[in-house]
């Protein structure tokens, strides 16, 4: 699976995204075998639809991430990007830290970019449709350092597409993307860093009367 890793620093977005895609072009890199089913431990996800199913399901999900028992996936792909963050005072005073200003990323598997994902949060088909989200519930990674794994409601859409009737993502299997350690002082307020992260996003829409559900979920 696609991996980046570490803190990117005062690089430009779009050098960055240029980068990721000159590494999945190179010559002797391997690319990532064809994924053409998601998996769970506790059911097989087919593509018989017209998702794309471009990840696994992680062996271990915490319940509390499980999507709705009435929906089932729309698109399973895996993203590639930058957390971005700023180093402010927060409203309530104290001293300056690390604040999320924005993620910035490419989902698909190497160059076939399906989707965008940018500030909201918000994810953008190629068609123009999209999809912003609000957090209803979160979950530490497993290895204690990435980014917390996420399920978040649609709160809004924008334009006719593929992204139209999507209505829970879950952001799951997260490598790297948090904020530095250190960095943030006085002396540095209103200086950025871009975090490298890569994860799984999973998207769902709402199952028909008695269409066969395929989620990633705790049983």
């Amino acid at each position: 699976m696609k991996r980046a890793n570490g803190s990117i620093g005062k690089h430009s977005i779009v050098g960055f995204m240029v980068a990721l895609g000159a590494t999945a072009a190179a010559p002797g890199c391997a690319p990532d075998q064809p994924g053409d089913a998601t998996t769970s431990s506790q059911a097989a996800l087919d593509d018989n639809n017209s998702a794309r199913l471009e990840a696994q399901c992680p062996p271990s999900l915490p319940a509390a991430l499980n999507p709705p028992a009435d929906a089932t996936l729309a698109a399973v792909l895996p993203a590639r990007g930058v957390q971005i963050y700023n180093c402010a005072v927060p409203a309530a005073g104290g001293a300056p830290a690390w604040t999320l200003k924005a993620p910035h990323a490419v989902l698909g598997k190497d160059k076939d970019v399906q989707a965008i994902h940018f500030a909201g949060p918000s994810w953008q088909a190629l068609d123009g449709s999209i999809v912003t989200g609000a957090r209803v519930a979160s979950s530490p990674a497993p290895d204690g350092t990435s980014i917390a794994w996420l399920l978040l409601q649609a709160s809004g859409h924008t334009g006719a597409g593929s992204f139209a009737n999507v209505t829970w993502i879950q952001r799951l299997d997260t490598e790297n993307g948090a904020a530095p350690a250190t960095g943030c002082d006085d002396a540095h307020v209103g200086a950025q860093v871009l975090s490298a992260y890569a994860a799984d996003y999973f998207l769902y829409r709402p199952a028909t009367d008695g269409e066969r559900l395929q989620q990633c979920a705790a049983r």
